[in-house]
């Protein structure tokens, strides 16, 4: 009894840990859309330099996605989570050291490698630590901290750039130190000490922890090069994999580009306004998670994957044409109307092909690489033909997640039930 006890109190801890962890991911990889328009103006940079900033982030997505899931095979779920953290730990140190742009683009490919890394690592090592029994618990759980960092995020940014702001708040410690050892230019990049920090204590409590063995399953498996090889030969494998660019590439599209839009066409501050449009653009894409968690049980998943895209098309359509109260609210809610498609996609993809799920999967997160290619396109668009008609690029993206509806195949469905059945009491 004693012993199991304490085996529940550890995996209980491992699973906090895990939640902690996400939520650094969430809010170190989606502060870059609020901070955009504030590199913008501090390096002077026009819309193609600036859109290689998450271009070098998601990149390293892209590149690190399958080597992370042959590091965790081979290392284990310990040294492979030291190794992540000490990518964003050299990632945010050479920033604060050296802050300018071009040690900006390297910092955010360092710590996108690190970040990558994690979200690998951590989902075989939440079913392992919280059991079979709590994974689809633990994962909307972890999709709720998540959801909550994003949205969180900017509004952190904004008081922590008004409090560097306001001189006389100096008697706050933290804020004075903060003060001193950044540059009056570059207030924003005070964010990178405080990443510094979190790292270095995450590397220290990692590093004290013990983890349970991380038995892959087939599905999460990198598979052979072989595999790889037969998948790729398969058209429906290359257009799944499209599909994902294209989800990714719409999100930070969205994310990246909207301050930056809401500040040059309709005067919006981007340290207040337009931060709080990107937060709440990541919490409504959170509560629209937890909605689809119910939706798919009700509706085929392709007819849901129509049904929000175009809603989405509808809503950014509005963003782009209305003045801008409107413009702000919706923006804000395209976050709602995007938030089913990456796991409707990726679960419709898996279930078109009937072996080689590992490959597969590691070939459809390769294609978070989106995020780092739609936004340099829809910027490097802006200076020449302006963001208000380069930020249309996303209808192309948009109307490529809507054709899947119409051409998926699966080889499995998902199992729906009626409303009554929904709500039925046993």
């Amino acid at each position: 009894m004693d012993i199991n006890f304490t085996r529940m109190k550890k995996n209980s801890y491992i699973v906090v840990l895990i939640l902690f962890i996400w939520f650094v991911i969430s809010f170190v990889t989606n502060i870059i859309g609020p901070m955009l328009p504030m590199i913008i103006k501090s390096f002077n940079l026009n819309l193609t330099l600036a859109s290689f900033l998450p271009f070098s982030f998601f990149l390293a997505y892209g590149i690190m996605s399958i080597p992370a899931g042959i590091i965790i095979e081979k290392y284990g779920s310990k040294i492979s989570l030291l190794i992540a953290f000490t990518f964003t730990l050299c990632g945010s140190s050479l920033f604060v050291l050296f802050p300018t742009y071009t040690i900006v683009l390297v910092s955010l490919f360092t710590i996108g490698l690190g970040m990558a890394m994690l979200q690998v690592i951590i989902l075989p090592l939440m079913r392992e630590s919280g059991g079979e029994k709590n994974y689809a618990f633990n994962q909307v759980l972890a999709q709720i901290v998540f959801g909550t960092a994003s949205f969180l995020s900017p509004f952190f940014l904004s008081f922590l750039i008004q409090e560097l702001a306001n001189k006389s708040i100096n008697h706050n410690f933290v804020i004075a130190f903060l003060s001193r050892i950044t540059p009056e230019s570059l207030p924003w990049s005070s964010l990178y000490f405080i990443f510094t920090v979190v790292f270095v204590m995450m590397i220290l409590v990692i590093g004290s922890t013990r983890f349970p063995p991380v038995r892959l399953k087939e599905e999460e498996k990198v598979g052979t090069v072989q595999n790889y090889k037969e998948l790729l030969k398969q058209k429906i494998v290359i257009l799944y994999f499209f599909g994902i660019i294209a989800y990714v590439g719409t999100e930070q599209g969205l994310a990246n580009w909207m301050s930056v839009y809401l500040n040059m066409y309709h005067g919006v501050d981007p340290a207040t306004t337009g931060a709080s449009v990107v937060a709440y653009f990541w919490g409504l894409m959170s509560i629209g998670c937890l909605l689809g968690l119910v939706i798919v049980k009700l509706i085929d998943s392709k007819i849901m994957l129509r049904l929000f895209s175009i809603i989405a098309i509808i809503n950014l359509a509005v963003a782009l044409c209305s003045p801008t109260k409107i413009a702000i609210v919706a923006f804000a809610f395209c976050g709602f109307s995007i938030s089913i498609m990456f796991s409707v996609i990726f679960a419709i993809a898996l279930n078109s092909v009937n072996k080689h799920h590992g490959a597969f999967s590691g070939i459809l997160c390769t294609g978070i690489f989106g995020g780092a290619l739609i936004p340099l396109i829809i910027g490097w668009l802006g200076d020449h033909i302006g963001l208000n008609y380069s930020i249309c690029f996303l209808f192309l993206t948009l109307g490529y997640i809507l054709s899947i509806s119409f051409w998926a195949k699966p080889l499995i469905g998902n199992q729906t039930i009626s409303i009554k059945q929904l709500f039925k009491v046993n």
